[in-house]
């Protein structure tokens, strides 16, 4: 990024003579008087004021225009341009999403579903030093976009996610061994699993509890999220007369998700509304922060030999002028 700085910048406070030096010269034009008595003034009645009468100040702005410059010109000014050299710690985030039909609860505005890829959108786009990949499940998983730094493309992908991708249900197991199988080749210092459901497992060949001994092994912690209000919530049903929502029970395999957080040195979170699920993110993006080291550096190139130069060419045009064009008003 381009800057203007001053090498030497006390010498700016000379730039307080400007405002005096202009004072004195309204103050001087204003008490100035004729130098050549005359007997009446009849023979100058109809000899009014001269363009070039008023362009003698121009004399005078020469030379305070020359001031500023040479005052600048001491002060030192410089260009500077500074460079970041970044060098990141990262951390490999596989954020597990359950899209399953029970998503589409409207106890979240709009839905569960777009609630959660919302919020993942914007924990995304709050950590761009990091890999970051993305896994779905419902009645099986696979994994939507791999960990990338290309967060753009990940947004994409996050935002296509639907509901019917693939079969219903809900394989906890299986979405969280996907996301482990994704981060077991990793090298980062740290690898983590932010897991979201809305469920109980009842689909899959992988017990969630298994996944979590994966997970464990590879050195992935694993953070549970289970989305979904206390009580009963509006459920979208098929009737003969299309979808209609109907209140129903909601159920989480709460003892299920706290004890995958355990084993895997996690934390288990409950989201019951938009804001809850807002400040679920937030305080996992405040225990998994990259460590960032920036180093600066600044190149300056000096600046004052045109304001040098422009000063010097007013100094010489006043003085070609006070000695030819305006001689005789001096």
């Amino acid at each position: 990024m381009r800057t203007f700085v001053f090498a030497s910048p006390d010498f700016l406070w000379l730039l307080l003579i400007i405002p005096a030096m202009i004072a004195f010269y309204i103050f001087k034009q204003q008490k100035s008087t004729a130098s050549v008595r005359v007997s009446g003034l009849d023979p100058f009645k109809n000899a009014g004021t001269t363009f070039r009468h008023w362009l003698r100040h121009l004399l005078f702005a020469f030379r305070t225009a020359a001031i500023f410059l040479l005052i600048i010109t001491l002060a030192r000014p410089q260009s500077s341009n500074n460079y970041q050299d970044i060098s990141t710690e990262g951390i490999d985030i596989v954020l597990a999403l359950d899209i399953s039909g029970s998503m589409l609860a409207r106890d979240f505005k709009p839905d569960r579903l777009e609630a959660s890829k919302n919020v993942a959108t914007e924990f995304i786009s709050g950590r761009p030093y990091d890999r970051i990949g993305l896994v779905v499940f419902s009645g099986e998983s696979f994994t939507q976009c791999p960990i990338t730094t290309d967060h753009a493309v990940l947004v994409n992908l996050l935002r296509e996610i639907k509901m019917g991708m693939i079969e219903d249900g809900t394989a906890i197991g299986e979405g969280l061994a996907t996301a482990v199988n994704r981060l077991k080749g990793s090298e980062a210092k740290s690898k983590v699993i932010i897991l979201l459901t809305d469920g109980v497992n009842n689909r899959g060949l992988v017990a969630p509890v298994t996944a979590a001994e994966i997970a464990k092994t590879y050195g992935v912690r694993v953070y549970t999220i289970g989305v979904g209000t206390m009580g009963v919530a509006p459920y979208p049903v098929q009737t003969p007369y299309g979808v209609q929502y109907q209140d129903m029970p909601v159920e989480i395999d709460e003892g299920i998700l706290r004890q995958i957080a355990q084993m895997t040195d996690g934390k288990y979170f409950r989201a019951t509304d938009n804001a809850k699920l807002q400040q679920v993110y937030t305080e996992i993006d405040k225990l998994e922060k990259s460590r960032i080291d920036v180093r600066q550096f600044r190149i300056r190139e000096e600046k004052y030999m045109i304001y040098a130069v422009i000063a010097f060419a007013l100094i010489m045009l006043e003085i070609v002028l006070r000695n030819t064009l305006f001689k005789n008003l001096n």
